[in-house]
């Protein structure tokens, strides 16, 4: 398998583990020390915790979907890579349903945004950020874990890139 093939894999595995909660895939896909941004609130520094609390997080919902696409990989050296990868998401929770016309449904798009490393197990992310550009449907469907929230800015890549806050924009220019 080629570099990008398994990079491209690693970040599909990452919406399966996602969607089958099965955890310690992210073992093949992070390292230890990774640094996770998913918004102010959400933040992480080490995998245990990152898996912990995305447990957490997503155990109260009935389904969720994960779709990666848009994969735009960036082999720096033989030890590094930058990838820039679209995502859309749908959170199912039919506990958060309500009489007011509020559905069991949150969906969104996004990015993620990249660093990898080669380990001795292969490529792993050390460091992604993940923006949200659009949501829709029922807000407390995602409100399962008191103060971790997906934030309610929506960012743009073009306007995160044009602030060189995007690495897979500035590795490639």
């Amino acid at each position: 398998m080629s570099d990008r093939d398994e990079i491209v894999e690693k970040i599909n595995q990452y919406a399966l583990a996602v969607d089958s909660q099965r955890w310690d895939l992210f073992d093949r896909i992070f390292i230890e020390h990774c640094d996770v941004d998913f918004g102010s609130s959400a933040k992480w520094t080490e995998l245990e915790q990152f898996k912990s609390d995305f447990a957490a997080f997503h155990a109260p919902f009935d389904a969720t979907q994960h779709t990666m696409t848009n994969h735009q990989v960036a082999i720096i050296d033989r030890e590094n890579a930058h990838t820039l990868t679209y995502g859309s998401w749908r959170l199912v929770r039919h506990a958060a349903a309500d009489d007011q016309g509020n559905g069991p449904l949150w969906d969104g798009t996004g990015w993620y945004d990249d660093q990898w490393v080669l380990t001795h197990g292969g490529w792993r992310i050390a460091r992604r950020v993940c923006r949200v550009i659009w949501y829709t449907g029922n807000n407390t469907v995602r409100e399962t874990l008191p103060g971790i929230t997906f934030e309610d800015e929506r960012t743009t890549l073009r306007t995160e890139g044009d602030a060189g806050r995007v690495a897979y924009l500035n590795a490639i220019s």
